[in-house]
Parts: structure tokens; C-alpha cells; sequence
């Protein structure tokens, strides 16, 4: 099953060095999950030819411009190009005032469904649940109420042992219970273990994106032993009173952070407009935690 993340927009509040604000693409499936939603952010669906189309789900972590300001003309274009299918929307409750008072004044009336869900910013819940994957979101501590969001793969089936199953003749009605992991008996009382007739299916994937916070310790038990840890990484540590001043992290911090909650992989955005090599931050990173990226945009990771 598709599990991968491309990144859209990678920098923080302004524009700088070709970099756009922050925006990213989760595929689960072949199903698409727009992770906040910066200026330019269609722009860039249509540079790297992700139709906006095959968009299922959005998910906006906070109301500072540089995370929501390009969901209106999103939602505006998809109206546009004669969306039918429903979108559903998972945001801060005034969110949803803000995207009416839109359609209201441009006297727009979407020809599909938009469905908002608020999310609450002061509790960890689960939003959303489908045949693919559960999501949760969590608190973080940034100056205003702000929310990350964890992906969680459902697990997957076993995989069939096809040379077993033919050398032990097991009748094909069993083989639906056994990839779930569930023994079968047949109609003559014969016995069919799971354990022997399945390879032990893969172990499921996660992510977790941490939008704006300060490193207060308080979402580190919501992203523990995540897959692929995305963390902003606004400033290089020499900054630290800077980024504590905003609410931020340091690229250092983020580091400790991915190693102290035991995640496999980081990537670290929403960088700074000061920096145009970003190189001494992914440095700074791997300091304390070696399997660190850069979010490049354009690029997408594969989740393992």
C-alpha cells in the first residue's frame, strides 16, 4: 500500500529562495491528504501534477496566514473545475466562519459538499477513521491554539503462503480468515493454523507532523515511535531565545526530539526567510539524530 509524503511549500511566514509556504501531500492509498495549505500551495499542486482533484481530506493545524491563506482559492478553484465529490475539512473552529464569510461576500455557492470538522486544540483526539489509515490530532504550543496531526496505517493482512496452500490442498473459502490471522476448519473438521499457512504481514507505518511549537515536551508522548516524524525547525539553535520569543524550534531541538521519542526518520521544514543554505540546519540535526532530511519541496519520501 502507497504510504509517502510530498512536500509542497517548506518555508515559514514569507516566501524567500524559491521556497513557498508551508504545504504538504500525503498519499495512503492512492488517497490524498493536503496537510495545511500556505499561499501558492495550487501552484505547486500544479507544478508537481497532483490534481487537486484526488484531494480527500484537508487538514489545517493553526490560523496564522502562512498555514491556511491558500485554502480559499483551493477550495475556490476546485468549485471552479466542477468538483462533485465531497471535501472534508479538519480545522480550528473559527475556521469554518472565515471560509464562510468568503463564499458569502463572493456569493458563492460550492457545487460539492464541504464538510468541516473542528478540531479541538487544548485535547488529543481521533478525527478520522477510514479503511486505510486513523488520525488523531494533538496539542501544540505555539502562540495561538495550534494542532499536529498523527497518521496511523491500519494492519495490513497476512500474506498467503501460496506453496503451502497447495501442497496442503487448503480449500479456498479458508483463505480470507487466514490473512486475518484467524484459524479455519473445514467441512471435514480439519484444522488450518494462520500462523502456518500466512507470512507475518508488514509492519504498519505512521507519521506525525508537528506544525508550529515550542519544544515544551508537552506532544512528545503523541508522536512516540512514529515512522516519519516531520518537525518544524524554524531557526538554527544560536537563535534559541529567538525561537522561544515566537514560539518555535531550533533545527537542535528537533533533533533531540526525534531521538527522545524514538522516531525512525525526521524531516525538518518551515524554515526561516534568513537562511538561504539550509544545509548547516540538516548538520545541526544529525548532531543528535542522524537519520535527519531537509523537507525539500517537490520531494516526496517514501514512509517504511
Amino acid at each position: 500500500m502507497t504510504f509517502e509524503l510530498t512536500i509542497l511549500g517548506s518555508n515559514s511566514a514569507t516566501p524567500a529562495y524559491g521556497r513557498n509556504q508551508t504545504s504538504q501531500v500525503l498519499n495512503i492509498n492512492e488517497k490524498l491528504y493536503l496537510i495545511d495549505c500556505g499561499e501558492g500551495t495550487q501552484h505547486q499542486l500544479l507544478k508537481y501534477n497532483i490534481k487537486s482533484s484526488r484531494i480527500k481530506y484537508i487538514f489545517i493545524s493553526h490560523l496564522h496566514g502562512d498555514h491556511y491563506l491558500g485554502l480559499i482559492g483551493l477550495i475556490s478553484s476546485m468549485h471552479l473545475i466542477g468538483r462533485k465529490e465531497e471535501l472534508t475539512l479538519f480545522g480550528p473552529p473559527e475556521l469554518k466562519e472565515i471560509i464562510d464569510l468568503h463564499l458569502r461576500y463572493s456569493d458563492t455557492k460550492l457545487r460539492y459538499p464541504l464538510i468541516f470538522n473542528a478540531v479541538q486544540p487544548f485535547e488529543e483526539q481521533v478525527i478520522l477513521e477510514n479503511e486505510d489509515v486513523s488520525v488523531r490530532s494533538f496539542p501544540l504550543d505555539h502562540r495561538i491554539p495550534c494542532t499536529g496531526f498523527r497518521f496511523d496505517e491500519r494492519p495490513r493482512l497476512a500474506k498467503i503462503n501460496i506453496q503451502a496452500v497447495k501442497a496442503h490442498a487448503v480449500p479456498t473459502e479458508c483463505l480470507s480468515l487466514l490473512k486475518q490471522g484467524i484459524d479455519c476448519v473445514s467441512d471435514d473438521g480439519k484444522v488450518y493454523k494462520s500462523s502456518e499457512f500466512t507470512y507475518p504481514p508488514p509492519s504498519t507505518r505512521s507519521y506525525a507532523f508537528c506544525s508550529d511549537t515550542l519544544d515544551s515536551g508537552k506532544y512528545h508522548d503523541s508522536i512516540k515511535g512514529v515512522s516519519l516524524l516531520y518537525h518544524e525547525a524554524t531557526f538554527l539553535n544560536d537563535l534559541l531565545l529567538r525561537a522561544a520569543e515566537t514560539y518555535h524550534t531550533t533545527a537542535l531541538q528537533a533533533g533531540i526530539i526525534a531521538e527522545k521519542v524514538l522516531a525512525k526518520k525526521l524531516l525538518i521544514g518551515h524554515f526561516s526567510a534568513r537562511y538561504r543554505n539550509l544545509e548547516p540546519m540538516v548538520d545541526e540535526c544529525r548532531s543528535v539524530f542522524q537519520n535527519s532530511f531537509l523537507a525539500l519541496e517537490g520531494t516526496t519520501y517514501s514512509i517504511d
